[in-house]
């Protein structure tokens, strides 16, 4: 297993440890996003207004403007070798990171709990030990898969991609057999508000896998064309995430009754019985262990990037590293046992919650990396509060805190409800608001505050890969 269990975590991935290609990103990201949880996302589109053939087109244009913020922090992994989160360290400061980081583990712990929620029923079902078991069975096996690491994740997304992909030819076949595709999207009454939800929710969708995506590029060789990285992450991203919402947003409106509140058992059900159904069952379990996985392993990565950013770690022990694993198993296992009776409203609140957090992030990280850093970081001040970063940057949490509540007027949530919301028709516009305050407000400040400085220098024993000219992405 030496070769198979990996070895790094926050730490840089060297040069001779570096292997794949580009296109390793299209496989992992197809398999993240063809699974029953991207389902009930476009599902919860026409649950709450959209008619089909609206809800699908929203959709789509959610995934394509997150997706493109999602894939544009992808190909930061290749050029840094670094965990996406621990970049932020340049923006925020050494330990003032911490600030987005306890949002991003937050929402590591919510994705694991709610596709626990819908896996466990998955495997309880093929199991025959019932949910409960199911999903306490289904949590052990994602932390044992995170434990191991970068390899097992991308050879998991490799398998779910195929195995995902036929799974879902099979029941589109199934769903058109039952409904008429014509009749379905026959409606073509347009509403904003019900429109800019659907936007909204696939764009989280995407825009939610930013605070990790660079983990699963960061062993690509150094020269990788960032071009390459952006255009197959993007691709297989948009691709997995469409076809599995747009397969939801029918079956929503072909049998709004049989399938809100009973996702896992309509899927199944629509495929058939006998070994069929228990086939379905499992690739239900496997697309939900591919994402899990994910989000298990993002989630001990932030928490030791910022437990590391206040005891001054570089790397982590693999008693560290299993310890972190089985916190995060915990916490989103525990979640998932509490939230299981009311996921379907929960999960939208959820979604559309995190992405008033996580748009002005990746707003600052992506101004800051594109446009003022020029894709140059000292790799070494990154883990040194006294260094060039600082401990904690007020610039940046300032325009971050400003980020948030700039949103706040336009945030239409079942808990919250800005005063902007209702002269906009009740349409939601607050992540297009969160990505361009903060981008704007961030550049002004950011290079206004520069101090002017020797170029940043690589990490010991590293290349100068690490100080690559803006553009290199070939």
């Amino acid at each position: 297993m030496a070769g198979v269990v990996e070895r790094r975590s926050i730490d840089v991935v060297p040069d001779d440890e570096r292997h794949g290609s580009p296109v390793s990103q299209f496989t992992l990201w197809l398999g993240a996003n063809l699974q029953i949880t991207a389902v009930v996302t476009g599902a919860l589109a026409v649950v709450f207004g959209a008619n089909a053939f609206w809800a699908v087109i929203g959709l789509l244009l959610g995934n394509l403007l997150g997706g493109a913020v999602m894939a544009l922090h992808s190909a930061q992994g290749p050029r840094l070798g670094l965990p996406q989160m621990i970049t932020s360290r340049a923006q925020f400061g050494v330990r003032g990171a911490v600030v987005p980081l306890a949002l991003v583990i937050v929402m590591y712990i919510g994705f694991f709990a709610s596709g626990s929620v819908l896996a466990g029923q998955a495997v309880g079902e093929l199991t025959h030990l019932g949910e409960t078991p199911g999903i306490v069975l289904f949590a052990a096996v994602t932390a044992v898969a995170a434990a191991v690491g970068y390899r097992l994740i991308h050879a998991l997304g490799r398998i779910a991609g195929l195995v995902c992909a036929l799974a879902f030819v099979y029941l589109g076949v199934r769903l058109l057999h039952r409904a008429d595709l014509g009749t379905l999207l026959h409606d073509h009454r347009f509403g904003l508000p019900v429109f800019l939800l659907a936007v909204s929710l696939s764009a989280s969708w995407q825009l939610a896998f930013g605070p990790y995506v660079a983990d699963y590029s960061r062993y690509l060789p150094r020269h990788t064309s960032a071009r390459a990285t952006f255009w197959w992450t993007l691709s297989g991203s948009v691709l997995g995430a469409q076809w599995s919402m747009t397969f939801g947003a029918l079956a929503a409106a072909a049998a709004p009754g049989a399938f809100v509140g009973h996702e896992v058992g309509y899927v199944v059900g629509l495929g058939g019985a006998g070994l069929i159904a228990s086939f379905l069952y499992f690739v239900i379990a496997l697309g939900k262990l591919t994402i899990n996985v994910l989000n298990t392993y993002g989630g001990f990565m932030s928490l030791v990037t910022s437990v590391s950013g206040f005891r001054g770690q570089r790397e982590l022990s693999p008693r560290g590293r299993a310890g972190y694993i089985a916190g995060i198993m915990v916490a989103g296992t525990a979640v998932a046992l509490l939230g299981k009776d009311s996921f379907l409203t929960s999960f939208k609140d959820f979604l559309l919650f995190l992405l008033t957090f996580f748009t002005p992030w990746s707003a600052i990280n992506l101004t800051d990396y594109y446009l003022i850093s020029k894709e140059r970081y000292d790799i070494a001040a990154l883990s040194d509060p006294a260094g060039r970063y600082g401990a904690w940057n007020a610039r940046a949490l300032t325009v971050y805190a400003l980020g948030v509540l700039a949103q706040l007027p336009f945030l239409s949530t079942h808990f919250y409800t800005g005063p902007l919301v209702a002269p906009l028709g009740g349409a939601d516009v607050s992540w297009l608001v969160g990505l361009a305050v903060p981008a704007v407000l961030y550049g002004l400040t950011a290079r206004r505050g520069a101090a002017p400085g020797p170029a940043p220098a690589a990490a010991p024993g590293e290349q100068e890969g690490q100080q690559s000219p803006a553009g290199s992405g070939g």
